[in-house]
């Protein structure tokens, strides 16, 4: 009997023992890097204190709260989630069991082992009251980090064991995760010379089949651009073409009703109609919502460089620069109209403002000399300065043939592709090296390090002629 008692308190001490040591996360798993950091709320009337997987909150010099015992803390952040203008308190924390005090009709019991959730608190005083508790998540997250955005921005980016960075933003009823994955398709130089134009005037005043062959792989984007080379007219007695052209107003309404996002018009033609036209291109493309780059009505009162433009939760800033307008001189009092290459100091604090603004800067840049591969001094020089101002991707156009690409590297690591010229999108130019252009597309994706552009490539087109006199830009 001695023996039997012995036997059984020695097996209740162990099983203590046991209890004790998985109590304490003795048995969580051994990749978790447990945080200590010490933070304030944006009031600075809390101060908040992860150590020793534990958070304890102090107000006032005196101690509010402490995490609920039981639950081990990971990790801790204090910012405004859900946009009421006042921060909460998030958790990357573990505790037994999958479920809260409320668990699905159809689970009859939890699990009796430790799972990885997000706690969310509100500020209310001394109290901190439970807002939102996750049942499991779902992934090994290794990291939690707030994207330094302020509401309604703010979001929650998780780092999985993989790498994986995922982004969460806040609804009425809790998190959801977001595609954080945008892709681009940029197309190049789109010149209605008088072939093209005069065939769609007689054929198709849609103009419809300037986009037929492309369609579809414009559909499969979630952001869409092309460079509109020249102004558009509704004045049919100032249609023209080569050296001042005025472009009918009918390929402006087909580029909208493509589903482009956004058009480039700060190119050397872009005064061929003078101030007038520049004004009538702004003013036709903003009432179709399609976003115009590079040029302003010159009535603005503000100068605005760049233009925010908001994909999936990314937001993205997009400059439109030119070298020149073939010598035809702004109107006075207009410097702004068309934005140009020219003050090096001015434009490198706009792309300062941008990056402090965006998640991601994208340049769309009309440069370098015609008809000629080989990329020049004038556009090394200023992707040198695009490079310093942390632009994330630059898109060339005006030599009308395509030239290469590459990504720069500053010496501070920073990443910037660079498409020097796509060439041309659609055009009569009799060349043949200017028959063969290129869509420049890419994808930017959440990582590690932010935002970041993990995929790109250039999809080759060719301009072809038709019987009849049609032209269209093919896929090769």
């Amino acid at each position: 009997m001695r023996l039997l008692l012995a036997v059984l308190a020695a097996a209740a001490g162990i099983a203590a023992l046991l209890y004790i040591v998985w109590k304490n996360g003795v048995f969580l798993p051994r990749w978790i890097e447990w945080e200590s950091c010490r933070m304030y709320d944006q009031s600075e009337e809390y101060r908040i204190w992860l150590k020793n997987r534990t958070v304890e909150i102090s107000r006032q010099g005196r101690e509010v709260w402490s995490s609920p015992d039981g639950v081990k803390v990971q990790g801790a952040l204090t910012c405004d989630i859900d946009h009421d203008n006042q921060d909460e308190l998030i958790l990357l924390c573990w505790k037994v069991g999958r479920y809260g005090s409320h668990k699905p009709f159809w689970v009859e019991r939890d699990e009796n082992k430790w799972s990885q959730h997000i706690f969310v608190y509100e500020y209310d005083g001394d109290e901190i009251r439970p807002k939102w508790m996750s049942s499991y998540i779902g992934q090994d997250v290794v990291h939690m980090a707030q994207n330094g955005k302020e509401a309604p921005q703010t979001r929650l980016w998780l780092t999985d064991r993989d790498g994986a960075v995922s982004s969460w933003k806040w609804d009425f009823w809790g998190f959801s995760k977001e595609d954080t994955e945008v892709s681009f398709a940029v197309c190049g130089d789109l010149i209605a010379h008088e072939p093209i134009y005069r065939y769609g005037l007689l054929q198709d005043e849609s103009f419809g089949f300037l986009f037929e062959n492309v369609k579809d792989i414009l559909k499969q984007k979630d952001v869409t651009l092309i460079n509109q080379e020249t102004p558009l007219t509704d004045d049919s007695l100032k249609y023209s073409d080569y050296p001042r052209f005025g472009t009918p107003v009918q390929v402006g309404q087909a580029i909208a009703d493509a589903g482009f996002d956004a058009v480039t018009c700060a190119t050397n033609h872009a005064l061929d109609q003078g101030a007038e036209g520049v004004r009538f291109t702004k003013r036709f493309f903003e009432e179709k919502g399609v976003l115009c780059l590079g040029i302003q009505d010159g009535e603005a009162q503000e100068d605005r460089t760049y233009e925010i433009l908001t994909r999936k939760g990314v937001r993205f800033a997009l400059f439109n620069y030119t070298y020149g307008t073939n010598g035809i001189t702004l109107p006075n009092g207009a410097s702004g109209m068309v934005h140009l290459l020219d003050d090096e100091v001015k434009i490198r604090k706009d792309l300062e403002d941008a990056k402090a603004e965006a998640d991601l800067v994208l340049v769309f840049v009309h440069w370098g000399r015609e008809n000629t591969e080989r990329v020049d001094d004038f556009q090394r020089k200023w992707a040198q300065v695009f490079l310093e101002g942390k632009a994330d991707v630059v898109v060339g156009t005006h030599p009308h043939v395509l030239q290469p690409m590459e990504v720069l590297k500053g010496d501070d690591g920073h990443q910037m592709l660079v498409y020097y010229s796509i060439g041309n999108f659609l055009s009569a130019q009799p060349e043949k090296s200017c028959v063969r252009g290129g869509m420049a597309e890419f994808t930017v994706s959440l990582t590690e390090k932010g935002y970041q552009v993990t995929e790109y490539e250039l999809a080759p087109l060719r301009i072809v002629w038709h019987e009849g006199g049609k032209y269209t830009a093919e896929p090769e």
